[in-house]
């Protein structure tokens, strides 16, 4: 008797901070390398550059988007973490020189120049397409039907068998395709716009249906979050935070509203239009104190986002082994070195970490099962390399049953393997 031939599996985790594709060929997965201005890596950046030339705007992404930016940063526009605007309805657009671009044309040039780059792996049509998405998407009050529609209209141009599978589900099945043993397991993925989890039961290696998700959860906060902690308390106070203005004859308190803008790095890039400029420029007449302003200013024209991203980002990745980091800043007329200990950053983002709890326990909730029944937890994502996101399972399910690995790539992996099973229903959204 012949076995038929299993399609092609693509699996695509669109991430926040970092995509990466897999690829899955008769229930074997492998990770898609990407071709970027030092070599292949699977792991893409998940940021656009856009600039002008002879022929109009040109745009690139990935690495490919760094590089440009660093090239011409005056004369670019480097976008990213663009994907925590998916289920936003406030977000219809951004400007960017003369031409406005909806979620969907940024998604879909993202993912064109993602394939492109992936030397013809992701361009085949006559496969499977498994796409994962967060269990709940990041912002206030998240449009699930808008960020489904959003994602549909992005992910239309690889074929028409697409399904979406939620992140954490991937990461439990590449996490599976490692275990010799039945178990219970949470697995925690942590990324730079939500963190999500399910708990899924995973049986014994030859058993037909190996996997069995029996509850979700997620929260809004993540990496971005731990970054924006960091420049509330070292960068935005030299930014006008706290600051005051005149209005008629009254001193005002300057609205925290720019100060939430600039540390949004999926806002700041678009911050760069003649109106919220011109509305800048009105504050800085007014406030009390004008050099704070100015510097917002000069960052937002000259485009030093990412430089400002890369300064948050090393401190707190310095942080995840060292207990001080120095914080070094300079451009836009602000110039920045500061000491900070990991024991503030800890203090600063304890009230996220108490929300991150609170998903948790909705996950072990809704499955019905206590925390003595989870044999195992899977730690993935990014900022699940932070010691205190680490402590806060070690210290409730025990070190010993923590477990960790291919933090930014077991998603892509996962979903490809998923995307290999005969039946989706029990895995698809």
């Amino acid at each position: 008797m012949t076995l038929p031939i299993q399609p092609a599996v693509l699996g695509i985790d669109f991430g926040t901070t970092n995509s990466v594709a897999a690829i899955a060929v008769d229930g074997v997965a492998s990770l898609i390398p990407l071709r970027g201005p030092e070599g292949a890596d699977p792991v893409f950046r998940s940021a656009l550059c856009f600039w002008e030339d002879e022929s109009g705007i040109a745009v690139e992404a990935g690495p490919w988007a760094v590089d440009e930016y660093l090239a011409y940063p005056e004369g670019s526009r480097f976008i990213q973490s663009f994907k925590t605007v998916a289920a936003s309805s406030h977000f219809l657009h951004a400007s960017i020189f003369d031409r406005r671009y909806r979620f969907e044309d940024l998604g879909a040039l993202f993912l064109e120049k993602m394939m492109q780059r992936s030397g013809g792996a992701m361009e085949q049509r006559d496969r499977r397409v498994i796409v994962g998405r967060p269990v709940v998407f990041a912002g206030h009050r998240p449009d699930e039907g808008l960020a489904r529609e959003r994602y549909n209209a992005v992910f239309a141009g690889l074929g028409a068998d697409i399904s979406y599978v939620y992140e954490p589900l991937g990461a439990a099945f590449s996490f599976a395709s490692e275990l010799r043993n039945a178990a219970t397991v949470l697995v925690a993925d942590f990324g730079g716009g939500t963190s999500d989890f399910s708990i899924v039961r995973i049986e014994e290696p030859g058993r037909v249906k190996r996997c069995t998700p029996l509850s979700h959860a997620g929260v809004g906060i993540a990496g971005d979050r731990f970054d924006r902690r960091i420049l509330d308390n070292v960068v935005l106070p030299l930014l006008g935070k706290g600051g005051q203005y005149r209005s008629f004859d009254k001193v005002l308190e300057i609205p925290s509203g720019w100060f939430a803008e600039f540390a949004d790095w999926s806002r700041l890039a678009f911050m760069r239009n003649r109106k919220t400029l011109a509305e800048l420029a009105k504050l800085q007449r007014s406030a009390i104190d004008p050099v704070p302003i100015e510097r917002m200013v000069s960052i937002i024209e000259q485009e030093l986002g990412y430089a400002l991203y890369e300064a948050v980002g090393k401190v707190k990745r310095a942080l995840s082994s060292a207990e001080i980091a120095n914080f070094s800043f300079s451009g836009g007329g602000l110039s920045i070195e500061a000491e900070v200990t990991r024991a503030d950053f800890e203090r600063w983002i304890a009230p996220d970490l108490a929300r991150i709890e609170e998903a948790v326990d909705l996950a072990l909730s809704r499955a019905g099962i206590g925390t003595a029944e989870i044999d195992r937890v899977f730690l993935t994502g990014g900022s699940s390399l932070i010691p205190r996101v680490r402590h806060l399972f070690s210290e409730r399910f025990g070190a010993d049953r923590i477990a960790s690995g291919n933090e930014l790539t077991s998603i892509a992996h996962g979903l490809a393997l998923i995307g290999s099973e005969p039946d989706l229903s029990a895995w698809a959204i």
